[in-house]
């Protein structure tokens, strides 16, 4: 069997059998000596590593901005890798001419992130406009030139592209010096390359530890990672997909956050959804980060089993084609212990479409607004008819050893009126249900307090004209 990995790196074709458990950006620097690519944090925040990755999606090129550092190197299997050497051309690209010009440059080592992942938003951008542009550089950290030089060279590229045809894209930008011309022969190389590659196929019998976009556990245990056998998830087809079945949403366990964030089935569910994903992770991470992995990380404030448990979510498990269906909330058996069997893997998560009005809101409180993990967190459901609640889950984070169900507290909201009475007693069911710790991110009194304060932001922000209310603040 042949265990190499096939892939384009900038413009030469790549064939290695290095560990697929081997780091990226170890990859690129050690072994491709293409240093433009920087190592800092080595846990996917200040975005130095940034490369983009192109793959193939029916007939269509897509490309997305990710940190190498935390991305296997078996993940790069049949598709385009391009770092900043990648870009590079015989003058200064747009992109880099604009950094230069407004000094958003001043040691330089942040630069070819923050290029890659500007050319990732002309790449793939839906709307190229200044917020789409800000947002693709929000997990790109400088500590030299401020952002208000970064903001201004942003604004700039912007306005280059204001009349750049939409039909076809990378032709465009290619023909106005954004990216070099051999981007035009790399969608027909990676379609050879795929007819090469066996296609993947389910992974009956998984030997190994399994691995989706592996952001938590390269962060976690990235020299073991390395050598350890593994088995890659992100690619199997029968794991991705977002659909609606038989009054369900089925969300495959390789579908990343960001797809998530992207989807049309999702965001008609939860409008609200795209703010709130946002506030979960950068860009680079939410375009490797599954939700199979948030979810078997079985972190007490993984905030995408915060969201899903409020749902009443159901994990669907899969043993070599033998399934079962587990009740989220039944998944958690302890810190970091979950019913998953010998040869199991989380193959989706369902919840039912509401019969009636829902009202769905996530709460997240952290050190930073964005990018930054939850000290507490919480997500409240709520199916309404005639005034009154039908459905209820609640759900929080960072409160116990396990991502929490609030049983009680979603019991005692059904057939409730929303009024100040009903707020406070959901509050006050949530604390007889919790039993926070004390750690490095807040105490046992604080976490108490805010829970009982994300309560009533719930219903603040699903009641906002519900003046009776207004006795709480």
């Amino acid at each position: 069997m042949n265990n190499q990995i096939h892939f384009i790196l900038n413009n030469e074709d790549i064939h290695t059998d290095l560990a697929p458990g081997r780091i990226l950006v170890d990859f690129i620097r050690s072994h491709q000596h293409l240093r433009g690519t920087k190592i800092a944090c080595r846990e996917g925040d200040c975005g130095a590593c940034t490369v983009l990755v192109g793959s193939l999606q029916g007939q269509d090129l897509i490309y997305r901005a990710v940190t190498s550092c935390l991305m296997p190197l078996g993940n790069a299997g049949g598709k385009h890798v391009v770092t900043i050497e990648g870009l590079n051309q015989e003058t200064l690209s747009p992109i880099q001419q604009a950094i230069v010009d407004t000094g958003a440059s001043q040691c330089g080592f942040c630069t070819p992130g923050f290029v890659v992942s500007l050319t990732g938003f002309c790449l793939s951008a839906e709307m190229l406009s200044y917020a789409a542009a800000i947002e693709a550089v929000a997990g790109n950290i400088c500590r030299c030139t401020g952002y208000k030089s970064i903001e201004r060279a942003v604004a700039r590229i912007v306005a280059a592209l204001a009349d750049i045809k939409a039909a076809d894209r990378t032709a465009s930008l290619i023909e106005r010096g954004f990216l070099p011309d051999y981007f035009r022969a790399i969608p027909e190389r990676l379609k050879a390359l795929r007819s090469k590659m066996q296609e993947m196929q389910p992974v009956e019998n998984p030997a190994g530890l399994l691995v989706g976009g592996g952001t938590d556990l390269y962060v976690q245990r990235p020299m073991e990672m390395s050598e350890k056998q593994i088995v890659l998830l992100a690619d199997c087809e029968f794991l991705r997909g977002i659909r609606l079945e038989n009054g369900r949403c089925l969300i495959g366990g390789s579908v990343t956050l960001e797809e998530l964030r992207a989807s049309a089935v999702m965001n008609d569910l939860f409008p609200r959804l795209k703010p709130d994903l946002k506030r979960i992770a950068s860009k680079q991470i939410r375009n490797m980060a599954t939700v199979a992995g948030n979810l078997v990380n079985a972190s007490p404030i993984g905030d995408m089993a915060v969201f899903l448990l409020a749902l009443n979510s159901a994990a669907v498990l899969n043993a070599q084609g033998t399934r079962r269906r587990l009740l989220l909330k039944d998944f958690y058996k302890g810190y970091k212990q979950l019913d998953l069997r010998p040869g199991e893997m989380l193959e989706a998560v369902e919840f039912k479409i509401p019969e009636f009005n829902r009202l769905f809101n996530f709460e997240k409180i952290a050190k930073r607004t964005h990018l930054d993990i939850a000290g507490v967190n919480s997500a409240m459901a709520l199916e309404m008819k005639d005034g009154r609640v039908v459905g209820a889950g609640v759900s929080a984070g960072g409160v116990a050893p396990i991502p929490l169900y609030l049983k009680a507290t979603s019991d005692f909201l059904i057939n409730k009126t929303i009024d100040a009475h009903t707020v406070q007693g959901a509050a006050e069911t949530a604390l007889q249900e919790i039993a926070p710790i004390s750690d490095v991110r807040g105490s046992a009194s604080y976490r108490r307090l805010l829970v009982r304060q994300l309560i009533y932001a719930h219903f603040f922000s699903l009641f906002p004209d519900h003046s009776d209310l207004e006795v709480l603040l």
